[in-house]
């Protein structure tokens, strides 16, 4: 009887032991919109710190806020990391995020935290990164091609067929170009100038950085992407010159929100707080990924693009990231520019 009660007790106990470490055991689902490398750091890199184990998917800004939308009522998602501020802000302005604010913000730059002020809380800048082009020089000269370093540039008739760039519907990168245009040359021109553009495109890509990795393997001459990507291809190897347009640029500021009804909200914002950190974002370009970070004492590149140098314009982020004003450009662009020949 003694040994039938030991070994009963003994399982009772691995029993309870189990039961308390299955309860500890935490777990986050993230959708992440960096590239993909940068993407599996940041899981690694939090699993490690944590313990929490981390359910990634990597998808463009775009296509993310749409899946965040379709499951508003039933959310998958705990965290939303990367990609463009507008469809951040446009979650936050639809009520699909979480007001939260860190204990480390005050250790950001005065531009993430306008970010997170935009939008009531609901988001906050994680990154910038200037919009732009790379163009692979080995290409260019076998074509016989002047080198371009203007937006017009890229809508003269000598470059039919030699530009990519992503669909504004699907890339956060794209509807940053759309938005830069309107805000650069006004909508009449703005529009104008994406129609002209139009005839130049061989391909439109799902995700934002796709069009500079093309033109690195010599698929394409011209991609149309953030400057950093075009950086970053150009480290890799790869015979990429970056260029920042003549005429001025937009920019991102690169979010990260929590999603709201999370099954995880604890982890999730374990995850948001340890994101904001300078040693976190510091590790970015052992990625390849040379955006500027948020937090004043992270670490940058000497190879990122200075924003500094950069002729920028004032871009208007609340506006552009309305979910009115973004639906809007959204259907013009895909009735008056998406359906032209090429």
């Amino acid at each position: 009887m003694t040994s039938k009660y030991l070994l009963g007790a003994t399982m009772l106990a691995a029993g309870l032991f189990s039961g308390i470490s299955a309860a500890s055991a935490e777990s986050l689902t993230l959708y992440c919109s960096a590239d993909e490398a940068w993407c599996q750091q940041i899981k690694t890199g939090f699993e490690a710190e944590t313990g929490i184990t981390v359910d990634m998917t990597r998808k463009s800004s775009g296509e993310t806020y749409a899946q965040v939308r379709a499951e508003a009522s039933n959310p998958k998602g705990d965290i939303w990391w990367g990609g463009t501020g507008d469809p951040h802000l446009q979650a936050a302005e639809e009520g699909l995020t979480e007001e939260y604010v860190s204990p480390t913000r005050d250790q950001l730059h005065p531009w993430a935290i306008k970010q997170a002020e935009a939008a009531s809380n609901k988001t906050i800048g994680v990154y910038s990164g200037a919009l732009g082009f790379g163009y692979n020089k080995d290409l260019l000269a076998k074509n016989n091609l002047p080198e371009p370093k203007c937006w017009e540039d890229l809508t003269k008739p000598e470059y039919k067929g030699q530009i990519q760039i992503a669909n504004p519907n699907s890339s956060g990168t794209a509807y940053t170009t759309l938005a830069t245009m309107v805000q650069l040359f006004g909508e009449e021109k703005g529009f104008e100038y994406m129609k002209s553009l139009h005839k130049n495109v061989n391909q439109y890509t799902k995700s934002g950085s796709a069009p500079i990795k093309a033109a690195g393997l010599g698929e394409t001459t011209i991609g149309i992407v953030f400057m950093h990507d075009a950086v970053a291809q150009t480290v890799a190897g790869f015979p990429i010159v970056t260029v920042a347009p003549c005429e001025g640029t937009g920019y991102e500021i690169g979010s990260m929100s929590l999603i709201k009804g999370a099954r995880n909200p604890d982890a999730a914002k374990k995850f948001y707080d340890w994101a904001l950190t300078a040693e976190m974002q510091g590790k970015a370009q052992e990625a390849n990924s040379f955006q500027l970070p948020s937090n004043k004492s992270a670490k940058s590149s000497d190879k990122a693009p200075d924003l500094s140098t950069i002729k920028l314009i004032d871009y208007d982020f609340k506006k552009y990231g309305s979910s009115d004003e973004r639906k809007r450009l959204l259907q013009k662009w895909d009735e008056e520019v998406s359906t032209l020949p090429q």
